[in-house]
């Protein structure tokens, strides 16, 4: 181990252990939840819900680390914070409107086919 993490005082490290254990469970439960639930609109959930708390705890964690061990308050993980509250649940919303939109033009296919089907048209009419 180097110097530095030797020298680390148990009040950082105690918290920087907690919220990696805390965020990669969440996060772990998440990837767990987009391989095991059967439809896509509860598989996106999962991920969605899950991708946000579990790295904002992973980017406090190497906040409260970086500082501890530079002596200087660094905050670079605020920016990739912001950035993932602003865009994974825009993503994810976009994709379950993508999926609603394709499974309703998918029954209107199949509406059409049917009713052609029970009211077939001759081409000699």
């Amino acid at each position: 181990m180097s110097p530095e993490l030797d020298s680390l005082p148990v009040w950082i490290s105690l918290p920087v252990t907690l919220l990696l254990l805390l965020g990669s469970l969440i996060v772990l439960i998440g990837a767990i939840g987009l391989v095991r639930l059967p439809h896509f609109y509860q598989r996106i959930h999962g991920p969605a819900i899950t991708v946000t708390l579990g790295a904002g705890c992973i980017l406090i964690a190497s906040m409260l680390f970086f500082t501890a061990l530079q002596s200087r308050l660094v905050i670079h993980e605020l920016l990739i914070t912001a950035f993932i509250l602003l865009t994974a649940p825009v993503v994810a919303m976009l994709l379950m409107r993508t999926a609603v939109y394709r499974d309703l033009r998918a029954r209107r296919r199949a509406s059409e086919t049917e009713s052609n089907e029970v009211y077939p048209f001759s081409s000699d009419d």
